[in-house]
């Protein structure tokens, strides 16, 4: 078994190092977005159908297997410790993108995909180290630094694999991502580290034993379905995007790049502003941070259904990034404070498995609303759906209010 050694005051260290690695692991998953289809439609001779179903299939398998397999991991990692599972994850996913460029039929990339959710874990691990380390009072903060790393590098990522794939070729591109990857194994290994006390098999809770030990489980799970919300909404305009931007740009030959941009400038703000609300949350509540964040999201989600030019939707999506900074990290931080130490692997796995639910879920609402309505249409339902969240989570974090009167 990995030797896993500790050091005081490690954690530092360890939130860049694992920033780092999250952020590479953020890539990893969105960054093949812009051309997996184009990938598989050279896998084969395909009509149109089999072409979108085949796209599909490559497209969820991942996300589908990451929400089967982090709690298996999670519970792993309360037993064997977190910084193996992120030496696991990290070599897995490395292995698969090399592989994943030198396949010759399309079922042997989903078959990939598949594996490379296998290899999960590698996000809600770092969650959980950081969190079991950091003084509480800098719960907040920390894990704002860190997801920063995750959102952005998912929501860079699409502009990177584009860039990439233009430059070079997409086998390529997976060759590079891997080598990328396998940086994070070695720095992980060397660098990250973890004074984890193994606990024996025979005292490992069940998961209605970790729901009992839960002081407030209500919150817990409330959050879990946050985070799968959140995501949900963050997604489901991911199908139209770019289609949205050649709409009001009337077809411009820069539409391409614009997209990019687009696409990528949340990514920029919540890396600005997530560690500064991070902070903030730790001195006014965490639980005021997110719902901040809520009204911000509606206010600006709503007006993108009606802008008139690429320019207002640049800006408008700006202030998105702001408001996942205030919403995604909170999340993270509320988890932390309500977790006992014991436990908290599997309460991020959890988290991460709804993530992914979230993942799924969110384009898949997306198509259905532009082909029933149309593009403007897939704005308009995601400020519900960030409705829905904001009464949730008020409700959710009354107590949280109650314990600061």
């Amino acid at each position: 078994m990995l030797k896993i050694s500790g050091r005081p005051n490690s954690w530092r260290q360890n939130l860049t190092v694992l920033w780092f690695g999250t952020f590479m692991a953020g890539i990893g998953f969105s960054e093949v977005m812009p051309f997996l289809s184009l990938y598989v439609d050279t896998l084969g001779h395909f009509s149109h159908d089999q072409l979108s179903l085949y796209s599909g299939l490559a497209f969820a398998a991942t996300y589908l297997i990451t929400a089967l397999a982090s709690p298996i991991w999670g519970k792993l990692a309360d037993r064997t410790g977190r910084k193996l599972m992120l030496v696991r994850a990290s070599a897995g996913m490395a292995v698969v993108f090399f592989l994943m460029g030198i396949v010759t039929n399309v079922w042997e990339l989903i078959g990939l995909r598949l594996l490379q959710g296998v290899f999960s874990g590698y996000i809600s691990n770092a969650n959980a180290l950081i969190a079991t380390q950091v003084p509480k009072n800098k719960s907040g903060q920390a894990l704002g630094t860190l997801v920063t790393g995750n959102v952005s590098g998912t929501l860079l990522g699409p502009l990177l694999g584009g860039i990439l794939a233009s430059f070079f070729s997409y086998r390529v591109t997976f060759f590079i991502t891997g080598c990328l990857l396998l940086s994070v194994f070695f720095l992980t290994f060397f660098f990250v580290h973890e004074d984890f006390k193994p606990v024996a098999k025979a005292l490992m809770l069940s998961t209605r034993g970790v729901i009992k030990r839960l002081t407030n489980s209500k919150l817990v799970f409330g959050m879990f379905i946050t985070t799968m919300i959140i995501q949900a909404a963050n997604n489901s305009i991911a199908p139209i995007l770019a289609l949205y931007v050649r709409q009001i740009m009337h077809g411009n030959a820069a539409t391409t790049f614009y997209s990019g941009v687009v696409a990528a400038i949340p990514g920029i703000a919540t890396l600005i502003a997530a560690p500064l609300l991070g902070k903030l949350g730790d001195r006014v509540g965490t639980d005021r941070i997110i719902i901040i964040g809520f009204f911000l999201a509606i206010g600006v989600y709503t007006p993108m259904a009606f802008v008139t030019n690429v320019w207002q939707l640049i800006a408008l999506r700006f202030l998105i990034g702001i408001a996942n900074a205030s919403m995604l990290p909170a999340v993270q931080a509320i988890l932390a404070k309500n977790t006992p130490f014991e436990v908290t692997g599997r309460v991020f796995s959890w988290n991460q498995s709804f993530q992914a639910m979230g993942n799924v879920a969110g384009p898949l609402i997306g198509s259905f609303v532009s082909s029933e309505f149309d593009y403007a249409g897939v704005f308009i339902s995601t400020a519900g759906l960030v409705v829905i969240n904001l009464l949730l989570v008020f409700f959710n974090t009354k107590e949280m209010r109650n314990a600061r009167r």
